[in-house]
Protein backbone atom coordinates (compact mmCIF):
# COMPACT_ATOMS: atom_id res chain seq x y z
CA UNK A 1 0.00 0.00 0.00
CA UNK A 2 1.47 3.67 -1.07
CA UNK A 3 -0.28 6.42 0.62
CA UNK A 4 0.93 10.01 -0.74
CA UNK A 5 1.05 13.49 2.01
CA UNK A 6 0.57 16.66 0.45
CA UNK A 7 2.42 19.03 2.46
CA UNK A 8 1.41 22.33 0.56
CA UNK A 9 -0.58 24.66 2.69
CA UNK A 10 0.92 23.17 5.74
CA UNK A 11 3.75 26.12 6.19
CA UNK A 12 6.77 24.14 6.89
CA UNK A 13 5.66 22.43 10.01
CA UNK A 14 5.83 26.69 10.94
CA UNK A 15 1.62 26.90 11.68
CA UNK A 16 -0.88 24.58 13.63
CA UNK A 17 -1.32 23.12 10.87
CA UNK A 18 1.99 22.41 10.21
CA UNK A 19 1.90 20.76 13.73
CA UNK A 20 -0.53 18.71 13.23
CA UNK A 21 0.98 17.12 10.49
CA UNK A 22 4.38 17.06 12.20
CA UNK A 23 3.00 15.23 15.26
CA UNK A 24 1.35 12.16 12.66
CA UNK A 25 4.47 12.14 10.93
CA UNK A 26 6.27 11.16 14.13
CA UNK A 27 3.62 8.68 14.85
CA UNK A 28 3.18 6.60 11.26
CA UNK A 29 5.04 2.85 12.30
CA UNK A 30 8.18 2.28 10.32
CA UNK A 31 6.63 -1.10 8.75
CA UNK A 32 2.88 -1.06 6.80
CA UNK A 33 2.08 1.00 4.66
CA UNK A 34 4.89 3.21 2.11
CA UNK A 35 4.01 6.93 2.98
CA UNK A 36 5.67 9.47 0.77
CA UNK A 37 5.25 13.06 1.22
CA UNK A 38 5.01 15.44 -2.11
CA UNK A 39 5.29 19.11 -1.82
CA UNK A 40 6.94 22.55 -2.43
CA UNK A 41 10.74 21.98 -2.86
CA UNK A 42 11.91 24.24 -0.03
CA UNK A 43 10.28 22.04 1.90
CA UNK A 44 11.94 19.45 1.47
CA UNK A 45 13.93 19.19 4.53
CA UNK A 46 11.02 20.84 6.37
CA UNK A 47 9.79 17.35 7.75
CA UNK A 48 12.92 15.24 7.68
CA UNK A 49 13.34 15.34 11.95
CA UNK A 50 9.74 14.08 12.37
CA UNK A 51 10.36 11.40 9.46
CA UNK A 52 14.03 11.17 8.63
CA UNK A 53 13.06 8.22 6.06
CA UNK A 54 10.43 8.90 4.42
CA UNK A 55 10.93 9.68 0.60
CA UNK A 56 9.74 13.48 -0.63
CA UNK A 57 8.98 14.54 -3.99
CA UNK A 58 9.09 18.59 -4.93
CA UNK A 59 6.34 19.82 -6.83
CA UNK A 60 4.92 22.94 -8.20
CA UNK A 61 8.05 25.41 -8.51
CA UNK A 62 6.08 28.61 -9.02
CA UNK A 63 5.26 30.10 -5.45
CA UNK A 64 2.05 31.56 -4.54
CA UNK A 65 -1.65 30.45 -3.73
CA UNK A 66 -3.16 30.73 -7.75
CA UNK A 67 -0.49 28.66 -9.05
CA UNK A 68 -0.67 26.15 -6.20
CA UNK A 69 -4.32 25.47 -6.74
CA UNK A 70 -3.96 25.54 -10.50
CA UNK A 71 -1.72 22.92 -9.90
CA UNK A 72 -3.78 20.44 -7.75
CA UNK A 73 -6.45 21.48 -10.39
CA UNK A 74 -4.29 19.98 -13.39
CA UNK A 75 -0.94 18.46 -12.07
CA UNK A 76 -1.83 16.54 -8.84
CA UNK A 77 -3.70 13.68 -10.56
CA UNK A 78 -1.17 13.12 -13.09
CA UNK A 79 1.44 12.75 -10.36
CA UNK A 80 -0.79 10.78 -8.19
CA UNK A 81 -1.37 8.06 -11.08
CA UNK A 82 3.00 8.19 -12.04
CA UNK A 83 3.58 7.60 -8.13
CA UNK A 84 1.00 4.86 -8.08
CA UNK A 85 -0.43 6.29 -4.64
CA UNK A 86 -3.35 3.72 -3.40
CA UNK A 87 -4.84 6.88 -1.37
CA UNK A 88 -3.57 10.65 -0.87
CA UNK A 89 -3.91 12.42 2.82
CA UNK A 90 -4.52 16.06 2.58
CA UNK A 91 -3.63 16.95 6.11
CA UNK A 92 -4.55 21.19 4.27
CA UNK A 93 -7.78 20.23 2.91
CA UNK A 94 -9.74 23.09 3.90
CA UNK A 95 -7.03 25.29 1.44
CA UNK A 96 -5.60 22.84 -0.95
CA UNK A 97 -8.25 19.89 -1.61
CA UNK A 98 -7.98 18.15 -5.03
CA UNK A 99 -10.51 18.78 -7.60
CA UNK A 100 -10.31 15.05 -9.00
CA UNK A 101 -7.85 12.22 -8.11
CA UNK A 102 -7.42 8.69 -9.76
CA UNK A 103 -7.15 7.05 -6.28
CA UNK A 104 -9.31 7.82 -3.15
CA UNK A 105 -8.49 10.94 -1.03
CA UNK A 106 -8.51 11.69 2.73
CA UNK A 107 -8.85 15.00 3.87
CA UNK A 108 -8.59 17.06 7.21
CA UNK A 109 -10.43 20.30 7.36
CA UNK A 110 -8.99 22.72 10.51
CA UNK A 111 -11.63 25.44 10.00
CA UNK A 112 -13.97 27.05 7.52
CA UNK A 113 -12.43 30.70 7.92
CA UNK A 114 -12.94 31.36 4.24
CA UNK A 115 -16.70 31.27 4.59
CA UNK A 116 -16.49 33.34 8.26
CA UNK A 117 -18.03 36.40 8.89
CA UNK A 118 -18.24 39.17 5.93
CA UNK A 119 -16.04 39.56 2.56
CA UNK A 120 -13.76 42.74 4.62
CA UNK A 121 -13.57 39.92 7.55
CA UNK A 122 -13.28 36.61 6.37
CA UNK A 123 -10.05 34.80 5.57
CA UNK A 124 -9.14 35.11 1.70
CA UNK A 125 -8.38 32.00 0.12
CA UNK A 126 -7.80 33.59 -3.96
CA UNK A 127 -10.72 33.11 -6.13
CA UNK A 128 -9.44 29.61 -7.79
CA UNK A 129 -10.11 27.98 -4.69
CA UNK A 130 -12.60 29.90 -3.28
CA UNK A 131 -14.70 28.82 -6.53
CA UNK A 132 -14.17 25.24 -6.73
CA UNK A 133 -12.97 24.23 -2.55
CA UNK A 134 -16.98 23.43 -1.36
CA UNK A 135 -17.39 21.21 -4.97
CA UNK A 136 -13.50 19.31 -4.16
CA UNK A 137 -14.39 19.04 -0.07
CA UNK A 138 -17.60 16.96 -1.01
CA UNK A 139 -15.75 15.06 -3.67
CA UNK A 140 -13.08 13.83 -0.61
CA UNK A 141 -13.67 10.44 -0.06
CA UNK A 142 -13.55 11.41 3.48
CA UNK A 143 -13.34 14.34 5.57
CA UNK A 144 -11.31 14.38 9.04
CA UNK A 145 -12.74 17.75 10.90
CA UNK A 146 -10.62 18.46 14.01
CA UNK A 147 -14.00 19.35 15.90
CA UNK A 148 -17.82 18.90 15.77
CA UNK A 149 -17.64 22.87 15.21
CA UNK A 150 -16.05 22.39 12.31
CA UNK A 151 -17.99 19.20 11.22
CA UNK A 152 -21.31 21.30 11.95
CA UNK A 153 -19.90 24.27 9.44
CA UNK A 154 -18.78 21.70 6.78
CA UNK A 155 -22.72 20.00 6.48
CA UNK A 156 -23.85 23.82 6.43
CA UNK A 157 -21.87 25.60 4.30
CA UNK A 158 -20.74 22.98 1.68
CA UNK A 159 -23.40 20.33 1.69
CA UNK A 160 -20.81 17.64 2.57
CA UNK A 161 -22.71 14.14 3.88
CA UNK A 162 -22.45 14.42 7.88
CA UNK A 163 -22.09 10.45 7.58
CA UNK A 164 -18.33 11.25 5.37
CA UNK A 165 -17.04 13.10 8.11
CA UNK A 166 -15.30 12.16 11.54
CA UNK A 167 -14.13 14.10 14.35
CA UNK A 168 -10.85 13.67 15.05
CA UNK A 169 -9.56 16.19 17.56
CA UNK A 170 -5.93 17.20 17.83
CA UNK A 171 -3.63 16.46 20.08
CA UNK A 172 -1.39 18.02 22.89
CA UNK A 173 2.45 17.11 23.42
CA UNK A 174 2.78 16.58 26.97
CA UNK A 175 6.55 16.03 26.13
CA UNK A 176 6.93 19.88 25.89
CA UNK A 177 4.36 20.92 27.22
CA UNK A 178 4.37 20.70 31.00
CA UNK A 179 4.28 23.00 34.10
CA UNK A 180 7.32 24.40 34.64
CA UNK A 181 8.78 25.73 38.03
CA UNK A 182 8.89 29.49 38.51
CA UNK A 183 11.27 30.71 39.64
CA UNK A 184 11.77 34.65 41.17
CA UNK A 185 13.71 36.37 38.41
CA UNK A 186 12.32 39.18 36.64
CA UNK A 187 13.13 38.25 33.64
CA UNK A 188 12.80 35.26 31.18
CA UNK A 189 15.46 34.79 28.90
CA UNK A 190 14.59 32.84 25.40
CA UNK A 191 17.07 34.08 22.79
CA UNK A 192 17.37 36.69 21.08
CA UNK A 193 14.21 37.71 23.14
CA UNK A 194 14.13 38.71 26.59
CA UNK A 195 11.09 39.30 28.71
CA UNK A 196 10.38 40.87 31.37
CA UNK A 197 7.99 39.42 34.02
CA UNK A 198 5.26 40.03 35.01
CA UNK A 199 3.34 39.49 31.48
CA UNK A 200 0.01 38.29 30.05
CA UNK A 201 0.77 35.75 26.57
CA UNK A 202 -1.32 36.01 23.47
CA UNK A 203 -0.03 33.44 21.21
CA UNK A 204 -1.34 33.65 17.26
CA UNK A 205 -0.80 35.29 14.05
CA UNK A 206 -0.82 38.98 13.74
CA UNK A 207 -4.46 39.11 11.71
CA UNK A 208 -7.01 41.70 11.79
CA UNK A 209 -10.14 40.76 11.81
CA UNK A 210 -10.21 37.33 12.54
CA UNK A 211 -8.00 37.09 15.48
CA UNK A 212 -9.23 40.50 17.22
CA UNK A 213 -5.96 41.86 18.27
CA UNK A 214 -7.29 45.45 18.38
CA UNK A 215 -10.07 44.65 21.30
CA UNK A 216 -7.02 42.88 23.27
CA UNK A 217 -5.01 46.05 22.64
CA UNK A 218 -8.02 47.84 24.19
CA UNK A 219 -8.49 45.50 26.47
CA UNK A 220 -4.81 45.31 27.86
CA UNK A 221 -5.74 49.42 28.25
CA UNK A 222 -8.41 49.27 30.61
CA UNK A 223 -6.99 46.20 32.17
CA UNK A 224 -4.07 48.79 33.36
CA UNK A 225 -6.47 51.92 33.70
CA UNK A 226 -8.41 49.10 36.55
CA UNK A 227 -5.39 47.84 37.97
CA UNK A 228 -1.77 50.13 37.61
CA UNK A 229 -0.22 46.06 37.39
CA UNK A 230 2.93 46.18 35.90
CA UNK A 231 2.31 43.43 33.43
CA UNK A 232 3.20 43.63 29.66
CA UNK A 233 1.22 41.56 26.63
CA UNK A 234 3.36 39.83 24.60
CA UNK A 235 2.05 39.26 21.20
CA UNK A 236 3.25 36.75 19.45
CA UNK A 237 2.89 35.52 15.95
CA UNK A 238 4.00 36.17 12.63
CA UNK A 239 2.88 39.36 10.53
CA UNK A 240 -0.22 38.29 8.46
CA UNK A 241 -3.25 39.74 6.88
CA UNK A 242 -4.05 43.42 8.41
CA UNK A 243 -1.14 43.10 11.00
CA UNK A 244 -0.20 46.77 10.01
CA UNK A 245 -3.36 47.75 11.43
CA UNK A 246 -2.86 45.98 14.26
CA UNK A 247 0.10 47.90 15.29
CA UNK A 248 -1.02 51.27 14.61
CA UNK A 249 -3.56 50.18 16.97
CA UNK A 250 -0.25 49.88 19.50
CA UNK A 251 1.25 53.04 18.60
CA UNK A 252 -2.08 54.80 19.56
CA UNK A 253 -2.58 53.04 22.99
CA UNK A 254 -0.81 54.81 25.84
CA UNK A 255 0.29 51.47 27.28
CA UNK A 256 2.71 50.76 23.79
CA UNK A 257 5.81 50.75 25.52
CA UNK A 258 3.86 47.68 27.59
CA UNK A 259 3.04 45.92 24.38
CA UNK A 260 5.61 43.95 22.23
CA UNK A 261 5.31 42.00 19.31
CA UNK A 262 7.73 38.73 19.09
CA UNK A 263 6.98 38.59 15.26
CA UNK A 264 7.47 34.44 14.37
CA UNK A 265 8.37 32.50 17.16
CA UNK A 266 9.92 29.13 17.58
CA UNK A 267 8.01 26.44 17.92
CA UNK A 268 10.64 24.97 20.09
CA UNK A 269 10.90 27.49 22.74
CA UNK A 270 6.86 28.22 22.71
CA UNK A 271 7.34 25.64 26.08
CA UNK A 272 9.18 28.75 27.68
CA UNK A 273 7.41 31.60 26.75
CA UNK A 274 3.72 30.06 27.84
CA UNK A 275 5.30 28.98 31.35
CA UNK A 276 6.71 33.04 31.96
CA UNK A 277 3.33 34.03 31.44
CA UNK A 278 1.13 34.78 34.49
CA UNK A 279 -2.16 34.18 32.43
CA UNK A 280 -3.02 33.63 28.49
CA UNK A 281 -5.62 35.32 26.56
CA UNK A 282 -7.53 33.97 23.13
CA UNK A 283 -9.51 36.80 21.77
CA UNK A 284 -9.89 35.02 18.13
CA UNK A 285 -13.79 35.43 17.23
CA UNK A 286 -13.38 32.49 14.72
CA UNK A 287 -11.02 29.00 15.96
CA UNK A 288 -11.57 25.89 14.41
CA UNK A 289 -9.58 24.06 17.32
CA UNK A 290 -7.54 26.63 19.37
CA UNK A 291 -4.22 24.35 19.72
CA UNK A 292 -3.18 27.52 22.09
CA UNK A 293 -5.50 27.19 24.28
CA UNK A 294 -4.49 23.57 25.36
CA UNK A 295 -0.81 24.59 24.76
CA UNK A 296 -1.32 27.09 27.81
CA UNK A 297 -3.05 25.01 29.87
CA UNK A 298 -0.87 22.10 29.30
CA UNK A 299 1.97 24.50 30.63
CA UNK A 300 -0.25 25.13 33.34
CA UNK A 301 -1.23 29.04 32.65
CA UNK A 302 -4.84 30.06 33.80
CA UNK A 303 -6.43 31.14 30.39
CA UNK A 304 -8.84 33.56 29.30
CA UNK A 305 -11.15 32.92 25.92
CA UNK A 306 -14.12 34.38 23.27
CA UNK A 307 -16.70 32.23 23.92
CA UNK A 308 -17.25 31.82 19.84
CA UNK A 309 -16.65 28.96 17.46
CA UNK A 310 -14.58 25.99 18.75
CA UNK A 311 -13.07 27.27 22.04
CA UNK A 312 -15.62 26.42 24.60
CA UNK A 313 -15.25 22.71 22.75
CA UNK A 314 -11.64 22.26 23.00
CA UNK A 315 -10.91 24.51 26.85
CA UNK A 316 -14.47 23.00 28.31
CA UNK A 317 -15.24 24.52 31.72
CA UNK A 318 -11.37 24.96 32.41
CA UNK A 319 -11.31 28.88 30.53
CA UNK A 320 -12.67 32.23 31.66
CA UNK A 321 -14.75 32.95 28.93
CA UNK A 322 -15.67 36.50 27.78
CA UNK A 323 -17.53 38.02 24.49
CA UNK A 324 -15.15 38.48 21.55
CA UNK A 325 -16.64 41.73 20.83
CA UNK A 326 -16.49 43.56 24.30
CA UNK A 327 -13.70 44.50 25.16
CA UNK A 328 -14.65 45.33 28.78
CA UNK A 329 -15.83 42.22 29.26
CA UNK A 330 -12.29 40.92 27.77
CA UNK A 331 -10.39 43.57 30.69
CA UNK A 332 -12.93 42.10 33.05
CA UNK A 333 -11.68 38.02 32.65
CA UNK A 334 -8.01 39.47 32.41
CA UNK A 335 -8.54 41.35 35.67
CA UNK A 336 -10.08 38.65 37.37
CA UNK A 337 -7.04 35.99 36.68
CA UNK A 338 -4.44 38.13 37.88
CA UNK A 339 -5.93 39.61 40.94
CA UNK A 340 -7.82 36.63 41.99
CA UNK A 341 -5.29 34.07 43.02
CA UNK A 342 -8.43 30.93 44.07
CA UNK A 343 -9.55 31.33 40.83
CA UNK A 344 -6.35 31.11 39.30
CA UNK A 345 -5.16 28.37 40.34
CA UNK A 346 -8.62 26.56 40.15
CA UNK A 347 -8.07 27.46 36.06
CA UNK A 348 -4.72 26.09 36.16
CA UNK A 349 -5.78 23.06 38.05
CA UNK A 350 -8.92 22.20 35.60
CA UNK A 351 -6.80 23.17 32.40
CA UNK A 352 -4.32 20.58 33.55
CA UNK A 353 -7.39 18.06 34.27
CA UNK A 354 -9.36 18.77 30.51
CA UNK A 355 -5.64 18.83 28.58
CA UNK A 356 -5.90 14.84 29.01
CA UNK A 357 -8.88 14.51 27.10
CA UNK A 358 -6.55 15.03 24.00
CA UNK A 359 -4.03 12.77 22.73
CA UNK A 360 -1.39 13.38 19.82
CA UNK A 361 -1.21 9.20 19.76
CA UNK A 362 -5.28 8.96 19.39
CA UNK A 363 -5.01 11.39 16.38
CA UNK A 364 -2.47 9.72 14.79
CA UNK A 365 -3.73 6.28 15.90
CA UNK A 366 -7.66 7.40 14.72
CA UNK A 367 -6.29 9.34 11.35
CA UNK A 368 -4.25 6.42 10.12
CA UNK A 369 -7.17 3.61 10.52
CA UNK A 370 -9.45 5.83 8.59
CA UNK A 371 -6.54 5.86 5.46
CA UNK A 372 -6.59 2.22 5.58
CA UNK A 373 -10.07 2.22 5.99
CA UNK A 374 -10.44 4.62 2.93
CA UNK A 375 -8.05 2.34 1.44
CA UNK A 376 -10.05 -0.82 1.66
CA UNK A 377 -12.97 0.66 -0.03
Amino acid sequence: MKIGIDTFACDGGRSGVGVYLTQLLKRIPPSGAHYELFGWDFDRFAYSEAAPDMEFVPRCSINGRTANSIWHLVNYPKLAEFRSYDACFFPAAHKQPPRSSPCPTIGTVHDMAAYWGTRKTREHLGAVLRMVLPDSLRRLDRIIAVSSWVKQELVELTRVKESRIEVVPNGIDLAAFYPRPRNEESVVLIQPFSFRRPYMLCVSRIDHPVKNHIRLIKAFGIFKERTGYPHRLVLAGADSHGADKVKEAVSASPYRNDIFFTGYFPLKSLPELYSGADICVFPSMYEGFGLGVLEAMASGVPVACARAASFPETAGHAARYFDPLDSEDMADRMVTLTANRDIARECRALGLEQVKSFSWDRCAERTLELIQETVGK
